[in-house]
């Protein structure tokens, strides 16, 4: 591209540049080559802005040539990006005494006196700096008015308000430089996404007034609805004709009237408002996008002032870009492209209106996108019983519990004071699709007197309604105004699309047949995670747990699992019924056994009389089961080598079910998953036993059975031990959660009380339990991963921990050439569009480099 001048008068063939000039003013360029009637346009480039900013103002005489004399000037900001926001535009620069004197002669006093006044309060409040509640605008504008501004003016300044257009102009770019320069707007933009050195352009037009003789006013139109996406006329007219102001519709019925009715736009003025559309698909189909076009109309003649993006909902921003691709505009490619993954989280939940007044209790952390309103209880039997009157409500907790998962199952929402991203409450809300806030430290429950407080000192007792806004991590009284989960057909489209470009698969975590039917909607390639720990708090099953928990012997043991098998059996049967076709990766028994035992008096009474032992026997096995840190002690593949008749149990209803499946001809493959290894030997014992499950299984059926038997790399140990471990397990699946924990040093349940201090001063760049930390962890995983592959080349690898579905994780997985990645249900189509927008990108990238 040729040298690009600091000033810049707008043609068809104009140097310009929209990472030189701003978007703004690129797109006034393409709509000048489309032959669309744009006033007289000249841009300044960020150099000549940031040049303003510091004291070099340009070439003022070549800068106003181009619009002759006493023009009258608009001056509207130009950034890269208009998200990023800008300083105020100043229209009507230049006017003065002598170019309001010939105006009233022209357009009538009053239109003339309005057209200066709103000048002159522009340039008071964002040139001059000057209180803007000294220059409000009276109800109708009148000399006296007007000349009681320009003296207030002169009061508040000490020097009369300017009369040169050279020197309004000026000032105007002074100001607006500076403050686009300034730490406020600076920070704003920051917080936007813009970066630190993001430029600012300026673009100064020909001003098209709008008043004057004939038809004569200003308005916008857009073409297509900006909540819903689909086609449709909307906008206002404001019509000055005359001098008189009617706020009209530009089509059909009237929008707004001030002092009296009249015709639509449409009505009033047929041939512009067919040029109007004319230019609407014109611009729709050359610059690919839906615009939002700005107009005037000067004694009949019609103006386009601007073109600019429409502002549109998540649900019209899908809508949007397929349309456009479904219409040949676009590529399937760039459709796929211009969606945020974020836009469909939000559609997937129910979330609260925008426009609802929030009425906030407390804060907490963001664990589980949505928002749901119902009537408080403090309990899980509070829940169920709630659940049951069809009355909804919300769990509120310290924290959960897996004997909470009943509780959570019957509300539409939880609220724990503590946790953090990946904390029992987390995890299992996201499972389940469950609006969810944690780490709500500034929140008290008092369970005496059945009520909870906010830091305000505010008390909600039970049964008061609150809503969970999972999305914002706020939590609010009352039921405010919700906006509905849209799955429509241009959702589906749109990741149909993606699944053409992505190149690494996408599985889910599913716990139950609910989980697994929400992963199977969601078009999941199979489940990934399966955690069978959940399934034993369900129903009967709680209290056969705990008899095995408290049986002395091997044989004991096994007579009451015998009672769970078929439980197990059935559950499994449902899963891979509903996954049919796809691989179920079951993950055995991993949580300490205290986490089935109660822990309060009542509780320990209940079990006592449930086992018809003496309460001070069943206290003191329960204190005996009891660990300094449960998490790191006698769970997952340690309980199966200690107490293996759990595994054989849970060996025998996978293998079971497939039998059962197969013969009702479902095709399923199964993997069965170890947790929290750490050494080759550990595999060795259980894949001995579950092979021999298996064959005992075989004899009897006479059934093939597709089965594998991996591990879930959870553990640092075993990240360096994979070459090893891989030799006996044909998958590694990298359980980020723990891992993490482990890497750190950290509680993920206990890490959300600094863990916002440690960010805010760059002690961790983001919470490493909500963005999978690639230095630290992340190498942990490619070495493991590495290592893994040495040991057995066809290994599969994966990730399944709660950073699946995030864009980070998904780009790693794909660096270090994964297999798969497994997430929560609702975060499926998130990580399949983003696992499409990354392999694009890529593509992209790999053309540019050859």
């Amino acid at each position: 591209m040729t040298d690009i001048q600091p000033l810049t008068l707008i043609t068809p063939t104009a140097p310009m540049s929209a990472g030189v000039h701003g978007g703004r003013a690129k797109c006034l360029q393409r709509l000048i080559r489309l032959e669309m009637p744009v006033p007289t346009t000249v841009a300044l480039s960020f150099g000549a802005v940031n040049g303003i900013a510091h004291g070099q103002m340009p070439d003022m005489e070549a800068l106003m040539a181009p619009f002759g004399d006493q023009p009258l000037l608009s001056v509207r900001p130009s950034s890269l990006n208009p998200d990023w926001g800008g300083p105020s535009a100043v229209l009507n620069v230049g006017m003065n005494d002598a170019r309001y004197a010939q105006l009233c002669k022209d357009i009538g006093v009053t239109a003339a006196t309005a057209i200066y006044m709103r000048f002159v309060q522009s340039y008071a409040i964002h040139v001059a700096r000057l209180d803007p509640d000294e220059f409000y605008l009276p109800d109708v504008a009148t000399v006296e008015s007007l000349h009681a501004m320009l003296a207030t003016y002169e009061f508040e300044t000490d020097e009369p308000f300017p009369q040169q257009a050279k020197v309004q102009l000026g000032e105007v770019l002074r100001s607006m430089a500076r403050a686009w320069d300034g730490t406020t707007a600076r920070l704003l933009r920051q917080a936007k996404g813009a970066p630190v050195d993001a430029g600012l352009g300026l673009v100064v037009q020909r001003m098209a007034l709008g008043v004057g003789q004939g038809d004569c006013g200003t308005g916008v139109i857009e073409f297509v609805d900006a909540n819903s996406g689909l086609p449709k006329i909307v906008g206002r007219y404001v019509n000055q004709s005359q001098g008189r102001e009617r706020i009209q519709d530009v089509a059909g019925a009237i929008y707004l009237t001030r002092d009296d009715r009249g015709p639509s736009f449409e009505e009033q003025c047929p041939e512009a408002f067919a040029e109007l559309i004319e230019y609407g698909a014109l611009i729709r189909r050359k610059l690919r996008e839906e615009m939002q076009i700005k107009f005037t109309m000067e004694s009949g003649v019609l103006h386009i002032l601007d073109g600019i993006r429409v502002q549109r909902s998540s649900r019209a921003t899908v809508r949007i870009a397929v349309a456009l691709a479904n219409d040949g505009i676009i590529p399937r490619e760039e459709a796929v492209m211009r969606v945020e993954p974020a836009a469909l989280s939000e559609l997937l939940h129910r979330q609260v209106d925008p426009k609802a007044k929030r009425d906030l209790i407390v804060r907490g952390i963001a664990a589980s996108p949505g928002a749901a309103s119902g009537r408080i209880v403090l309990t899980a039997a509070e829940a169920q019983a709630s659940a049951a009157r069809g009355e909804p409500c919300v769990l509120v907790r310290r924290e959960t519990t897996p004997e909470d998962i009943r509780g959570m199952h019957a509300a539409q929402a939880v609220l724990t004071m503590r946790g953090g991203v990946t904390s029992h409450a987390a995890v299992i809300g996201r499972g389940l699709g469950l609006p969810c806030v944690v780490g709500a430290f500034d929140l008290t429950i008092d369970r005496k007197k059945s009520e909870i407080s906010g830091p305000d000192g505010r008390k909600f007792a039970v049964g008061d309604v609150i809503t969970v806004d999972g999305t914002t991590g706020q939590v609010l009284a009352g039921a405010p105004a919700m906006l509905e989960a849209a799955l429509d057909g241009a959702f589906q489209t749109l990741l149909e699309w993606a699944d053409e470009f992505r190149d690494i698969g996408v599985r889910a975590n599913a716990d139950t047949p609910a989980d697994a039917q929400a992963a199977q909607n969601f078009a999941a390639e199979g489940i990934g995670l399966c955690r069978t720990e959940h399934m034993f708090f369900d129903g009967d099953r709680l209290g056969v747990m705990r008899e095995m928990i408290f049986a002395e012997s091997s044989d004991d043991r096994r007579a009451v699992l015998e009672r769970l098998l078929p439980m197990q059996r059935d559950d499994f049967i449902s899963l891979f019924t509903i996954m049919a076709g796809k691989s179920v990766c079951v993950r055995l028994f991993d949580p300490p056994l205290h986490e089935f035992l109660p822990s309060d008096k009542a509780g320990l009474r209940d079990l006592a009389e449930q086992l018809a032992l003496p309460l001070s026997d069943v206290t003191d096995r329960v204190h005996a089961l009891s660990e300094y840190n449960p998490m790191l002690g006698m769970r997952g593949v340690r309980l199966g080598i200690a107490i293996p008749e759990i595994y054989d149990m849970q060996a025998q209803a996978i293998f079971e079910a497939m039998v059962a499946v197969g013969e009702a001809g479902v095709a399923i493959s199964a993997e069965i998953m170890i947790p929290l290894v750490s050494a080759m030997r550990e595999v060795e014992l259980v894949k001995a036993r579950v092979d021999a499950v298996a064959n005992t299984v075989l004899s009897k059926s006479k059934s093939a059975l597709d089965y594998r038997l991996g591990v879930m790399v959870e553990t640092p140990r075993a990240a360096l031990r994979a070459e090893d471990i891989a030799e006996h397990a044909s998958f590694l699946s990298f359980g980020t959660n723990d891992l993490t924990q482990m890497t750190y040093g950290l509680s993920r349940d206990d890490a959300g009380r600094f863990m916002s201090a440690y960010v805010q001063q760059g002690v961790y760049a983001e919470d490493p339990f909500h963005t999978l930390d690639v230095e630290g962890v992340g190498e942990l995983v490619a070495m493991g991963a590495e290592r893994g592959r040495k040991g057995r080349k066809d290994v599969t690898l994966s990730i399944c921990g709660e950073h699946a579905g995030s864009r980070t994780a998904i780009a790693f997985c794909r660096e270090h050439k994964f297999d798969y990645v497994s997430c929560s249900p609702f975060r499926v189509p998130v990580a399949r569009l983003t696992a499409a927008q990354l392999a694009l990108a890529a593509r992209v990238n790999n053309k540019t480099d050859t």
